[in-house]
């Protein structure tokens, strides 16, 4: 008798949200290229199930002022353009990556404290230094942030950037700000779907598109956490593609800023091996495991990272000639 292999294939009836980041000149912008993340069909390169039209995005980080507190083994490859944002982001540029993240870490009034006119100059400054779309993110002082964000997102009004973050504790200022200036927004929660969920919520409530939001559940380095990372992620996306509209946007992970921090992508320990090699095998370790997640913007570092990251998209989109 023949036997009949059951279809085991998963439909889902809802796609994840496609948002494009950055605006060409014909779109009252200036850039030179725009990024399209989500529009998912299935769950991350089931490519037998369903259709994945935009692959993860890759986007390197700069700092409004110099990393000295960064790890010399990813230090070095900026260390001559570091005192310049947009000189840094051009180096970002031809390391491969397709945004740049400018982190307004200078802002922080527990360290350099800059103004709000200075945070604007410097995302002006990188604007004028490459073609790419933009992150702007926060120096992560909620007060801080809803003074320095009114000129932020004034000053690159037209471009469609990508600015974050609000959280259920802050969220009306930077919402209203996106909603005025026409910029994407970044909605961060601890971990957690039923915050995540909560954050989206304020965010409609507001007045601002679902369509407009992505979601960043905060990401562990690996070994710190990453495996209840990537569950609370596989959570999120499963629920948008059965339907849940509130829950159907594209994913972020701030992976730089975590791997630096940890001691075993840092520290010198001759018995671990060289930092210089293990450092950038962290980080790319840990997209690694959040593209698995369903990550579509990674926010990375060191220039190998991203080097092997890339190639790694590309063989799980098929798009490496194999």
């Amino acid at each position: 008798m023949e036997l009949k292999i059951p279809e085991v294939k998963q439909r889902w009836p809802n796609p994840i949200n496609t948002v494009k980041i950055g605006a060409t000149r014909d779109e009252g912008g200036t850039r030179t290229s725009t990024v399209t993340v989500g529009g998912a069909t299935s769950l991350p390169f089931y490519h037998f199930e369903g259709t994945i039209p935009h692959p993860p995005v890759v986007a390197m980080e700069v700092w409004d002022i110099p990393g000295e507190e960064w790890p010399e083994a990813v230090k070095e490859p900026f260390a001559d353009v570091m005192h310049d944002p947009g000189e840094w982001a051009k180096r970002c540029v031809e390391y491969g990556a397709e945004l740049v993240c400018l982190r307004l870490k200078g802002c922080d009034p527990n360290g350099a404290n800059k103004s709000p006119e200075e945070a604007a100059r410097a995302a002006r400054r990188v604007l004028e230094s490459v073609g790419v779309p933009l992150i702007i993110w926060g120096c992560g002082n909620d007060e801080k942030d809803n003074e320095v964000f009114p000129l932020v997102a004034e000053a690159v009004a037209g471009e469609n950037c990508l600015l974050g973050t609000i959280t259920e504790d802050n969220y009306k200022t930077l919402t209203a700000l996106c909603t005025a200036y026409k910029h994407k927004l970044i909605a961060e929660s601890p971990v957690d779907i039923n915050i995540a969920k909560q954050v989206n919520i304020l965010a409609l409530d507001a007045g601002f598109k679902l369509e407009d939001i992505v979601i960043f559940p905060q990401s562990g380095a690996l070994g710190y956490g990453i495996e209840y990372v990537y569950s609370i992620m596989e959570r999120t996306r499963i629920a948008g593609l059965k339907g849940d509209k509130v829950m159907a946007m594209p994913i972020l992970c701030d992976i730089g800023i975590e791997v630096w921090g940890v001691k075993e992508a840092k520290a010198p320990v001759p018995e671990w091996g060289d930092p210089k090699l293990r450092g950038p095998l962290w980080e790319a370790t840990t997209a690694y495991v959040y593209l698995l997640a369903g990550a579509d913007i990674l926010i990375m570092r060191h220039p190998e990272a991203v080097r092997a990251t890339k190639a790694t998209i590309a063989k799980l989109m098929g798009l490496d000639g194999r």
